[in-house]
């Protein structure tokens, strides 16, 4: 019987965790490598999507992210008065894929992936810096000077991955706007387990719930790639852009601490054809990032640690585990690249011909037409 392969695994974010943790499951032993020196809650929100919660109810996980979050009954999105332009009831669907999306913070679905992880397959402190393969093992350097050596590296270090730039060295796309999230109390509105995105020219605000009395925002603005708030003003911008938008908007900005905005550019990459070389593969946004139009950066992570972690417990051979890997995954995941760059475009429109011709056209589409193509996005085999 072949023995099963030490994985070494680059970045404890949602897809190294959950990785770690389905290769637990599997009995394969893992060590997750971490720049940060503790796992503090880091973050906003975040929406497990069907697709995910499926992922996650395969490792006994789904129960305790629903216990932490919120399930959602509906997306919708606005025009800036706040008349609607589509909705989708989630709760609908739901039955089908055995259960609710969930809004979370980031921070519990951390801590749900923490809990029960072995305390030894986690490493603080040190981030892998460099890597090289001899013959069936593959050594990897440390930012702490030290070295680790296993069977597999699985590059899970997230967009600027140094795992991706040692296998292909390509660059990031900017998306041509940045972004803001943060997170505050939870407001009263009339659809409380309902998140909206509001559409504007060339900017975005989101609202989504995320249980235990909290209120995840983000919102995005066409800007150059680069630019910077002046401390203790992130409130301000905001305001001067969105603070006329329809209600709770305002108040939102207004009841989160300035030390709770946090700003960042959107990139994503270019598809790649494949993700290994090797003993060496990629996962989640070093993989495949995305901009978050979708919503399922970190949804497809999770797909791609239960879809991994099986393809090296079932195949004797690490080649043919990773060709079996990509084999599920690529395609996926990199359509939904290509689609959610799409609609950040779409969806930022500047043109007031072309934003009214989008809104209409939405307006017209079935609801069933938008179900459908829902269903596609949130089938998940494990």
């Amino acid at each position: 019987m072949t023995p099963s392969p030490r994985v070494l695994i680059a970045g404890g974010g949602i897809g190294g965790l959950t990785l770690a943790r389905a290769l637990q499951a599997a009995g394969i032993g893992c060590t997750v490598f971490e720049r940060a020196e503790t796992l503090r809650p880091v973050g906003a929100g975040i929406i497990m999507q069907m697709n995910a919660m499926t992922a996650l109810r395969s490792l006994g996980l789904a129960d305790a992210v629903a216990q932490a979050g919120l399930p959602l009954a509906a997306l919708s999105t606005l025009d800036p008065s706040g008349r609607r332009i589509t909705r989708l009831p989630l709760a609908r669907i739901e039955q089908e894929f055995g259960g609710p999306a969930i809004a979370i913070r980031r921070s519990r679905l951390q801590e749900v992936l923490l809990t029960g992880l072995e305390p030894e397959r986690l490493r603080t402190g040190c981030a892998v810096t460099g890597f090289r393969e001899e013959g069936t093992r593959v050594t990897v350097t440390l930012s702490d000077g030290t070295s680790a050596t296993g069977d597999v590296l699985v590059g899970a270090d997230g967009l600027r991955s140094v795992v991706r730039e040692g296998l292909w060295g390509d660059g990031l796309r900017y998306s041509g706007y940045t972004s803001w999230r943060g997170i505050t109390r939870e407001l009263e509105r009339s659809e409380p387990r309902e998140a909206t995105e509001t559409w504007g020219p060339g900017a975005r605000f989101g609202i989504v719930p995320v249980g235990h009395g909290e209120l995840y925002w983000y919102a995005t603005r066409d800007a150059p790639a680069g630019g910077q708030d002046t401390p203790g003003e992130g409130r301000a911008a905001l305001r001067e852009c969105f603070g006329r938008w329809h209600a709770p908007i305002a108040a939102v900005l207004d009841s989160t601490p300035e030390a709770q905005f946090f700003r960042t550019d959107i990139h994503d990459r270019r598809p790649l054809p494949r993700w290994s070389q090797g003993r060496v593969t990629l996962l989640g946004d070093a993989a495949h990032p995305m901009t978050p139009n979708m919503g399922q950066g970190g949804c497809q992570a999770i797909e791609d640690a239960v879809v991994l972690a099986r393809c090296l417990a079932r195949e004797a051979e690490v080649p043919a585990a990773f060709t079996a890997y990509e084999h599920r995954r690529l395609r996926r995941a990199n359509a939904i690249v290509t689609q959610s760059f799409q609609l950040g475009r779409v969806a930022q429109l500047t043109n007031p011909v072309g934003r009214f011709l989008r809104d209409h056209l939405a307006r017209l589409t079935p609801e069933r037409a938008n179900l459908q193509r829902l269903r596609t996005l949130m089938r998940f085999e494990p």
